[in-house]
């Protein structure tokens, strides 16, 4: 079976205004760069998708920081992103605005179509707006599949994250049920690799959780700690008629 396009997903890279920046002990610039470099010896990607968190910080040179390791590790596979619930959209427009940055949101093949849904909203926790949701209305061609890719989760994951998870998750299900082409949610956020249902009444669909490239949450702690992990990122493989499959990598 032909496979259409290969993603690469990124995320929560956590980053400070300076390369020696340490987030609970990790070197965060470095974890990304050996990331981005992971990702260069595999055998395909068409494309990479920053799901949100750049920044740690707040600051204009974390985002400058994120350009830096692109250039360092000279990729130029297409990159595209969303904002996380740390970011500023508009300092990343600003900083992430020539190749191999792309602005859009929406990545299309024969038979697919990549959306990326922001869902920052004026706190840690998620938000999708209705003007988002019409936006995503006009732009879902039933005759293709899609893959959804955000920042926040869905649904809940079972710990301390869940407290800054998508706010309005029933609307969200909902408007995945009201389109049967929808095949499968992916997200940043949870600082996890984690394959859980999103139950509908008329499918279940899957939702892939993003490892990140910074650290890897304790799912047994009741506030930010690491597991021990190392960054990680995972690949979505599209093939015709709607198959897709995911898989992880941890360094």
């Amino acid at each position: 079976m032909t496979v259409e396009l290969i993603v690469a997903q990124i995320t929560d890279c956590h980053l400070f205004s300076h390369s020696a920046g340490l987030h609970h002990g990790c070197n965060v610039y470095s974890n990304l760069v050996n990331v981005l470099q992971r990702i260069k010896q595999l055998d395909r990607v068409d494309v990479i998708v920053f799901t949100g968190d750049l920044t740690q910080d707040h600051s204009e040179e974390s985002y400058q920081l994120f350009v830096s390791a692109f250039e360092t590790t000279e990729i130029t596979t297409p990159v595209y992103f969303l904002a996380g619930n740390h970011d500023e959209p508009e300092l990343l427009e600003l900083y992430l605005a020539s190749k191999p940055f792309h602005q859009g949101n929406i990545i299309e093949t024969t038979s697919w179509q990549i959306l990326l849904v922001a869902s920052k909203s004026e706190t840690p926790a998620g938000f999708v707006s209705e003007q988002q949701f019409d936006k995503l209305n006009g732009e879902i061609n039933g005759n293709k599949a899609q893959l959804l890719l955000m920042h926040h989760h869905p649904v809940n994951v079972g710990f301390f994250i869940d407290r800054h998870g998508l706010k309005n998750k029933t609307r969200f299900h909902q408007f995945i049920n009201e389109h049967s082409s929808i095949a499968a949610v992916g997200c940043g956020h949870v600082h996890q690799a984690l394959t859980l249902p999103i139950t509908l009444p008329a499918k279940n669909v899957p939702l892939f959780t993003c490892p990140a490239t910074s650290i890897q949450f304790d799912k047994h702690s009741d506030t930010v700690a690491k597991n021990g992990q190392g960054p990680g990122f995972q690949c979505f493989t599209l093939k015709e008629n709607r198959q897709l499959s995911s898989e992880v990598f941890f360094l």
